[in-house]
This record gives structure tokens, sequence and C-alpha cells, in this order.
């Protein structure tokens, strides 16, 4: 039989791993890089959508128990379709997409309608769950043999496939997906078929996420410990005297913010930061960006002053979002980073200076600790006389005056370059709005007083008991100026600074 002419598309069907951003693979991140069309499960992380480019289709065609958005015939027929367009399509599937994720149907659909493809494979639960939950699949003291099976057969088959007394008598270690709504029958399949009633068994939740549940019995109470505690799926079951490191080697569960839901208001842009901090120590961090970074209202007079940025004595930074302001022009203006000349930087704080270092250039003068306005000043007023100094500050339209009076006092000259505006984020936060006003959360963080005004401004309720974490006094103003109590605030005004303060406050 003559094979089909194969479409000018492809199709990658890529398995997204268990949950946690970092255990996406290096492959299955290309692409969904080069998506024209993203098509994803209900287990798929979304932050691993992040990575596609501006532009690409995302399909969700989310699939729970009884709760399909799309049945996988139609699944099957879409990305078929859309690869004979001419697309590239990612498929996203959590876990492998062939270790009981329908893979290998969706490939075999693919190949029959001439359409080129290619199998990423993930990490699974199978393995990742248990380990991040503390237990091993296999232990040279306990089990040198693991047997993995779905506990969610095709409910059109008459009969089921698995042979319980086989997989009751095995050695080693056991571990089923897919079967917490059916984990009476098959545990009490497990002792029907022999198996001790005292074997461990552990059950692992949302796996890898940073709000992941676990929770351990044996077989013969298991089933009644998951009833009583309204355990639902997904989850993934591991059986085994393997369970019993999970005393010793329960290592995801025991960081210092585990369990702890933290709301993160700054720029998505900036977010990722102290996020990344946060969801290190445990943290279940939800992104709320409540500003998003545009141009100045005139460009153009900033770019003047950019031009000229050789001309002066001094070149202050007061944020991150300055520098990069500030070198966005610079690299519209100049096609040599020598045109910058001889002026000497100033930063506020470490973060605005490490984006400075980011471009090779020195910092030349920053406050010891006190990371604000006040304490940039203090430090020109220790580092040199400042009359008929040239300063140009690089700053946003909203910040407060207390530089260029200041240093104007000291007799210096200053040029204030209105770099960019904050303004209220009211598209990218509407998801972290739902799950804040549907799930809570233990605390919230401000690193500015703009993110203070525009979460109030967004007038959603704070939900009862939260905390509030400030990076320093001038936040804390803000914050308190709405009657609101600051909780903690960071000693050392920075992203470290606040990430150190949160989790002193929660030990």
């Amino acid at each position: 039989m003559a094979s089909k002419k194969t479409s000018p598309g492809i199709c990658y069907l890529v398995g997204a791993g268990p949950g946690d951003p970092g255990l996406l693979t290096l492959k299955g991140k290309e692409c969904i890089e080069a998506a024209d069309v993203l098509v994803y499960d209900y287990l798929c992380n979304p932050e691993h959508l992040r990575y596609a480019k501006p532009g690409t289709r995302r399909i969700y065609v989310g699939k729970k128990a009884g709760d399909h958005t799309l049945p996988q015939e139609e699944i099957n027929a879409l990305i078929v379709q859309l690869a004979k367009e001419g697309k590239t399509v990612t498929r996203l599937k959590g876990g492998d997409p062939v270790l009981f994720g329908r893979g290998a149907e969706e490939a075999a659909e693919l190949h029959d309608a001439g359409v080129k493809f290619e199998i990423v494979p993930g990490i699974t639960s199978a393995i990742a769950g248990p380990a991040y939950a503390g237990i091993p699949v296999t232990h040279r003291s306990h089990a040198s043999q693991l047997t993995i099976f779905t506990g969610h057969e095709d409910p059109t088959k008459p009969d089921t496939s698995l042979n319980y007394a086989k997989i009751a008598q095995a050695d080693g270690t056991k571990v089923f997906l897919m079967g917490v709504e059916r984990i009476d029958e098959i545990t009490t399949q497990f002792l029907k078929h022999g198996a001790k009633p005292e074997t461990p068994v552990a059950l692992v939740r949302w796996a890898t996420h940073t709000h992941q549940q676990t929770l351990v019995g044996t077989l013969a109470d298991i089933a009644a410990k998951v009833k009583a505690a309204g355990f639902k799926a997904p989850a993934v079951a591991v059986i085994g005297d393997v369970v019993t490191e999970r005393e010793k080697l329960n290592w995801f569960e025991n960081r210092p913010l585990f369990g702890k839901k933290i709301v993160v208001t700054r720029t998505r842009q900036q977010a990722s930061g102290l996020s990344k901090q946060l969801t290190l120590l445990g943290a279940d961090v939800i992104e709320l960006p409540t500003i998003k970074i545009v141009e100045p209202q005139n460009p153009m007079l900033f770019g003047e002053l950019v031009q000229d940025c050789h001309t002066y004595d001094w070149i202050i930074f007061t944020s991150p979002n300055g520098v990069d302001a500030f070198f966005t022009m610079f690299d519209k203006l100049y096609n040599d980073a020598r045109s910058i000349g001889g002026v000497r930087i100033a930063c506020v704080g470490p973060s605005t200076a490490e984006r400075v270092k980011a471009r090779h250039l020195a910092v030349d003068l920053m406050p010891d600790k006190n990371f604000v306005a006040e304490g940039l000043v203090k430090a020109f007023k220790d580092h040199q006389n400042m009359e008929n100094v040239n300063v140009l500050w690089v700053r946003a339209e909203e910040t407060r005056e207390v530089i260029a009076n200041e240093l104007t006092g000291m007799g210096a000259i200053v040029d204030e370059g209105l770099a960019y505006r904050t303004v209220a984020e009211t598209e990218d936060n509407l998801e972290a709005l739902a799950r804040l006003k549907a799930e809570g959360a233990d605390m919230i963080t401000f690193t500015s007083a703009s993110t203070v005004e525009h979460f109030l401004n967004l007038k959603v309720a704070l939900p009862e008991g939260i905390k509030i974490a400030s990076i320093g006094p001038v936040t804390s103003t803000a914050i308190k100026e709405h009657d609101l109590n600051v909780d903690v605030e960071a000693k050392d005004h920075s992203i470290p600074g606040l990430v150190a303060a949160v989790e002193k406050f929660w030990r």
C-alpha cells in the first residue's frame, strides 16, 4: 500500500511533566516556543504557556474524570486538521504523553492522516510524585522492581484487563495513576489476592505543585482515610515498603513556606524573581500583577536626554524599570556602548544595580542599606560636594520628588528623565483575581507604593486574616494610609530582603 503524502505541518506530542515548571524538559520548552498552536490539557501547568511566542493560538481541551472539554476523538481530529493547515502544533499532555496518556492513539491518528509528528517524552508523575513526597519508588533495602498500572481503564471495556492476582503478589513497589476514585475497589482487590493489610500506601495529590498534599496509610485503612479527608483527584498512589522512607526523605513538604499561599503584586515582567525565590522556599505563589510599564507621555523628550547622557557627571537609576527604559532608548540612538562616555552611575539599591551590571557597567554609588530615595541622597552627601554637579535622574513619571529636591538643595543641576509610566493592569490578572477570590491567601506582598494603590483600585476584598508584607518604609506608608496593617517590613529594602523577612515571619 502506497504511503500517504505528508502534510506540511507537524504535531509535537509533548509530555509537560507532572506540574513543577522546572520539570518541563528542554525539548518540551523548545516545542512550545516553536508552536503556532498550543493544544493543552487540564494537568498542564499554565506557567508553561508563557514560553509561547506572541500570537500563538491556545486551545484548552482540558480532560479530567467526567468532565471533558473535548472528547478524545475531537482532539484527534483537531490536531490533524491544524497540522494539515501547515501549522506547527504542540500538543501538551500532563506527565508523559504515552504513559496512560493516550498519546499513542493521537500519534496513530496523525500517522494515518499523513501528518508528520514527534513524541517528546516527559517526566511522569508515577515517579516524580512519590519523589516529591519523599518516597523513592525503588530502594536497595525495600524494592528493586516497579509495577505501574492505571486505575482508570477504558470504560467501554466489558472486563478489567488488570490481573490483580499477579499485581498484588508482584515483588517491589506498585504505583497506580488516576485511581483515587476507585481506591476502595483497588485496595479490596489487593487484599483479596493476598496482599498484606499492613502494607504502606501513600497518595500524593497535585504532585510536584506547591499545593501538593500527601496522605499516608495502609492497604487496610487508606480507603477510609481518603473518604474522611475528602481526598480527590488528581493523585498518584504508591504501594510498598518504600513509603516508610518518607519520614526521612520528605524534602519538598518540609520547606519553610510550604503550605503558605502568597500573592505577588509586581508587574508580570518583574514578578518572576520574587515568585521564584518564594517558590523555592515552598510557597504557593499567586502572581497578580496590579501594574504594567508603558512608555512615558513624551518619549521624544526622554530620548533627547538619553542622547546627551555622556554630558552628565552622574546618571541616577532608582528602579530596574528605569534601567531597562534608559538602555532601550540608548540602543536606538547608539550602536556603541562607549557612547555613554565617562558618566558615573548611582543606583538606589541592589536590584537596580544588578540590572546596570548586566550591561557590563560599574555602579559607582549605592546606599549601604537604606535602599530608598532618602538613602541615596545621604550617600551623595557623604560622597562628594554636589555644587554645580550635572545629574540625569532616570525615573517613573509618578516617583516622589525627593531626589530632585534634595540634590538641587545641595547645589546640583538635576534633569529629570521621565522614562516610563506605571498604569493599572486590567487584562493579565483576571485568572489570578479569580483564584484569590476563590481560594484566599495567607499573605500579600507589596514592592512599591504604586502596587498598593493599584491593587486597592481593583476593589478586591482582602481575604480575612491575610498578612501584609512591605518591601520598605515608603511602601509601608502607602499601606498605612489606607488603614491597613503592615505585618512584615523588610529591613533590607530589596527583593532578597523582602523574601528573608517573609521567611522569618512564618518560621
